[in-house]
């Protein structure tokens, strides 16, 4: 079966409401330190608590599996799941600090998490993931999201709040 390569569809509005239809994965970037508490992971907890839940318990039970590069799948929904993925190292206490995304993890997650998709055959959706808290820079973010999905044939919808697109 031949996939056709896709491009990243962005969409004004909140990505712990992805819109279509179909099995749908939520995609957010958590930091190596079972930290859980500022930015896009407070809409989470507000929408579905088991996120977080299985995020904590993971760094507790299971700390040789919390590295940067791993990807933890929820079902939080019975046709959404979240996708807690390590790719920040540590957070940002000041401004000066160097920003804590590691691009590298980013596409180790995101390679896992196609395979996964795709068996899944769900669509992935997400804020501007490691362009917030965790420092990144979306001229970065953007190409591993068109290799590691895009390229696979997932089709990736990019919300932007606040009724802007910000392409």
């Amino acid at each position: 079966m031949s996939r056709e390569t896709g491009s990243i569809e962005y969409v004004s509005g909140d990505a712990t409401r992805p819109q279509g239809g179909g099995n749908k994965v939520i995609a957010h970037v958590c930091n190596d330190m079972g930290f859980w508490g500022r930015g896009f992971v407070l809409s989470l907890s507000a929408r579905w608590k088991r996120p977080e839940q299985d995020y904590k318990e993971c760094k507790k039970v299971w700390p040789e599996h919390f590295v940067l590069g791993r990807t933890q799948l929820v079902k939080v929904e019975r046709d959404i799941w979240v996708a807690n993925m390590i790719a920040q190292h540590g957070i940002r206490r000041d401004p000066s600090d160097p920003p804590p995304i590691r691009y590298d993890a980013l596409r180790q997650c995101l390679s896992n998490l196609s395979d996964r998709v795709l068996k899944m055959e769900a669509s992935v959706h997400m804020p501007r993931i490691g362009c917030g808290l965790a420092g990144g820079k979306w001229d970065r973010v953007e190409p591993i999201l068109l290799d590691s999905l895009c390229a696979q044939g997932i089709r990736v919808f990019v919300y932007d709040p606040h009724g802007t697109i910000l392409r």
